[in-house]
């Protein structure tokens, strides 16, 4: 139990940090102010700021996030007249930090009730200092001046130059394809890895890697190196043929005919049944051949992406073509009960986990979902055909119905899982 919650945190968390930080790099290229980079929701418990951006850690491990400054998804408080402030000058009596918070205070810090302010063109904040409602003071804001929002987080604030649609549209593009393309990134190099922890990689060739002492194929003459051509006369080319045609026929008589050297020969073996879940499937008792080779490992690791995304593909096609089900999502209880399996499998049941679950998320992401990463996408594309940037309030209300979408989706998904694993 607490090593299936260890490692649940810490893949939920290896996949959140790869997918956001590939939005983080590519903002901070682009010139966008990442203003927060969060791993976990809710309350913070570690916060450090450098180069502009503050980097927190929050109580609950399922999720995380970059806070891009002027993003439409931006979760970002609104300075209203009559706040009560507390602000901080340099020696130019420049404003350089706006406390907006009761949870935190400021060194020197001046009370000041706001009237208004423009932190985006103008950078000038207007209101009353101690009180004062006879002198209405106006103070200019430093550029790069930190904002401490009423949950006590500093952030830098978001002059219209360093905010994420005054970047160029490939610039934008690119960031929001990045958090997927880290993800397929991801998948590929752990599938790499996995394939250099197996002591060897199989090869789905038709020859035989093992055959066991005492098992079926043994006692029908089979040996290690024997390549497989026939099964009841049906073609044998690979190992998955080989497989099929053997785990289909449980208790029942087949004829083989095999290579050796340069001559062929012929057998009859009956399958031995297993039970494998709620059927019985049939098997000799051979084992695939492998190879060690880095090239062989390498090959390995890609092929085994381009099967995952294959698989992927085909059961979004299913939904869209079958019709859609909740049981063909699932959500973090769905992957805390993947991660336990996984965990019952070692550290290459986790991998293959981890890179199964990456490939997912990037594919997913690009799906074109306003909120999701594919649909941000869709939104520059258009932006892209008709010439001209989409309005801000459309973009954001666009954005806001997608998220209102996704949120719903994920209740219903988590209470279906939660009735699939822990309940039925």
């Amino acid at each position: 139990m607490i090593i299936t919650i260890i490692t649940f945190i810490i893949v939920f968390g290896i996949l959140v940090l790869v997918h956001e930080y590939g939005h983080y790099y590519f903002a901070k290229r682009a010139g966008i102010l990442v203003r927060e980079f969060s791993i976990g929701m809710g309350p913070k418990i570690w916060w450090r700021r450098k180069n502009g951006t503050t980097y927190t850690i929050r109580i609950l491990p399922l999720g995380g996030y970059v806070r891009l400054a002027g993003a439409d998804d931006e979760d970002q408080d609104e300075l209203k007249p009559g706040t009560p402030l507390t602000i901080q000058l340099n020696d130019q009596d420049k404003v350089i930090s706006i406390n907006a918070s009761d949870k935190t205070t400021l060194f020197q810090g001046i009370p000041f009730q706001l009237v208004a302010c423009d932190l985006d063109d103008g950078l000038w904040i207007k209101g009353y200092v101690n009180g004062d409602e006879d002198q209405l003071k106006v103070y200019s804001v430093d550029h790069d001046a930190m904002i401490i929002e009423r949950d006590g987080t500093e952030v830098q604030i978001a002059p219209r130059d360093v905010q994420f649609r005054s970047a160029s549209l490939p610039a934008r593009m690119m960031t929001n394809f990045a958090g997927p393309m880290n993800n397929f990134i991801l998948s590929l190099v752990v599938f790499i890895i996995l394939g250099f922890t197996l002591t060897g990689v199989p090869t789905n060739s038709n020859q035989l890697g093992q055959v066991n002492v005492g098992s079926v194929a043994a006692k029908a003459g089979l040996k290690a190196n024997d390549r497989i051509i026939k099964v009841n006369n049906q073609k044998i080319n690979n190992w998955t043929d080989l497989s099929t045609n053997i785990s289909n026929k449980p208790n029942k008589t087949v004829s083989i005919t095999y290579e050796r050297g340069n001559k062929t020969y012929h057998t009859k073996l009956t399958p031995k049944a297993v039970e494998r879940g709620h059927q019985k499937v049939g098997q000799i008792g051979i084992v695939e051949k492998q190879e060690k080779s880095l090239a062989a490992r390498l090959k390995f690791g890609w092929q085994q992406f381009i099967q995952a995304g294959t698989l992927i593909f085909s059961v979004l096609g299913h939904m869209f073509t079958h019709g859609f089900s909740l049981n063909d999502l699932g959500g973090p209880v769905a992957i805390y009960a993947g991660t336990s399996q996984a965990t019952s499998l070692g550290i290459n049941g986790v991998l293959n986990f981890l890179a199964l679950l990456s490939i997912n998320l990037g594919i997913v992401n690009l799906l074109p979902i306003p909120a999701l990463d594919g649909g941000k996408l869709l939104l520059n594309i258009v932006e892209a055909i008709i010439r001209r940037p989409i309005p801000e309030k459309a973009e954001g209300i666009i954005t806001m119905i997608g998220f209102l979408i996704l949120l719903t989706l994920m209740v219903l998904v988590t209470w279906n899982d939660i009735q699939r694993y822990f309940i039925r």
